[in-house]
């Protein structure tokens, strides 16, 4: 990085919706955040596809693309790295990233167990560069201020939680048996996609889970496959004629946690849940009322606060300049924010450690937190009983 006119040299490894998501987040940044003075320089761009490289380098300018990730990593020029590839590369592009001496910005879960995330977060570590993950819901300025809500006591102690993240988008029988539906390459399918942001969003708002107990299914147990040899990666449907594969991870998940500060929570997420598109939120529940939040109205919150008890209102708050990080994006209350906006505010806690060297936002620890509180999930589930996060993991 060129210290004289913080110039950052930006690589995106994994060309598809989420590297485009990474790309026009760093496009925005000097529109929201003009004090970091930071002149992003699109460097270059990895995929193996090559449409999507060529489309890549279109849209956003990149100055190089290249076929095979590694060869991203020996260019000079690049300072920071958006891993968005699928699950099952995380942990060799993570470290590689990291023991080529570049900054991190990795797209969650980071691998597909524990051992992945901690293996990725102790190459960050060693080589002493900064490292962000793609937990931005909490990014999101009303789950922000439902945070610091809960923590003000203005639900008095919170008792009890619901999260859920609810979607369709592998609802349909004919839906592809991608990448996404194996053991090896999609890790434990809903709980890495969907429950990785639930865990994160838990302990984000009440602290660190302790204990748990957890239910999976698998829903549709065959999909369609293409012909022998190809891959998909998107979610297309295949043909009522075709041949049919097993669906090897979960699709289901629900568990009920108990916090270290005593709060229970119960956590659902699906992927195959038809008529819901992406319902995903948080409620949490106090002595003395409510705050709850919708990603699908993401500027406001349910909150109920008071000592009425029985019969207290609840009232519609929409959140504004104050919120969170709102007022770098909309002047007043009720203008809506988007997906790509909490991917900027993401961003801006990565920069920010990186000109500062001090860890801000979801970093490394918080991906290895999610990965052992979802490693839980899976044992917990084969074995019909509570798993204490507290205890080591089995070998």
């Amino acid at each position: 990085m060129d210290e004289q006119d913080r110039t950052i040299g930006i690589g995106v490894i994994g060309a598809g919706w989420l590297g485009d998501v990474h790309a026009r987040a760093w496009g925005r940044l000097r529109h929201h955040y003009p004090e970091l003075a930071v002149q992003p320089r699109f460097a270059a761009v990895a995929d193996s596809v090559a449409a999507s490289r060529d489309l890549a380098v279109r849209k956003h300018g990149f100055e190089r693309a290249y076929a095979e990730w590694r060869e991203l990593l020996e260019d000079p020029d690049v300072d920071v790295v958006s891993v968005t590839a699928p699950n099952a590369l995380h942990r060799e592009v993570g470290v590689a990233v990291a023991e080529a001496g570049k900054h991190l910005w990795i797209e969650k879960p980071v691998g597909l167990t524990p051992d992945d995330a901690r293996t990725v977060a102790a190459a960050v570590e060693a080589a002493g560069v900064q490292g962000a993950v793609g937990f931005n819901y909490r990014a999101v300025p009303a789950v922000t201020h439902l945070r610091e809500l809960v923590a003000s006591g203005a639900i008095g102690r919170p008792t009890h939680a619901r999260v859920q993240l609810l979607t369709d988008y592998a609802a349909h029988p004919l839906g592809l048996l991608t990448w996404r539906f194996t053991l090896a390459a999609g890790g434990h399918g809903v709980l890495g996609d969907l429950a990785s942001h639930g865990v994160d969003l838990v302990r984000f708002v009440l602290g660190d889970v302790e204990r748990l107990v957890a239910e999976t299914a698998v829903f549709l147990e065959q999909r369609p496959v293409l012909e022998e040899g190809a891959v998909s990666y998107g979610h297309g449907l295949g043909d009522a004629s075709s041949p049919t594969g097993h669906v090897e991870n979960e699709d289901y998940v629900a568990a009920l946690l108990r916090t270290a500060t005593g709060a229970l929570v119960t956590l659902e997420c699906s992927r195959v849940a038809t008529g819901e598109q992406n319902s995903y939120g948080i409620e949490v529940h106090g002595t003395e009322g409510v705050v709850g939040w919708d990603f699908r109205t993401p500027g406001e919150l349910r909150v109920s606060s008071g000592t009425a008890y029985a019969d207290q209102p609840a009232q519609r708050l929409l959140v504004g300049p104050g919120a969170g990080d709102y007022a770098r994006f909309q002047p007043g209350a009720g203008i809506g924010m988007s997906y790509d906006d909490t991917k900027v505010i993401e961003l801006a806690g990565l920069v920010r450690s990186v000109l500062t060297g001090t860890p801000e936002g979801p970093v490394l620890a918080d991906a290895v937190a999610s990965a052992e509180a979802l490693d839980a999930m899976v044992r917990s589930a084969a074995g019909r009983g509570w798993v204490d996060l507290r205890s080591p993991v089995p070998a």
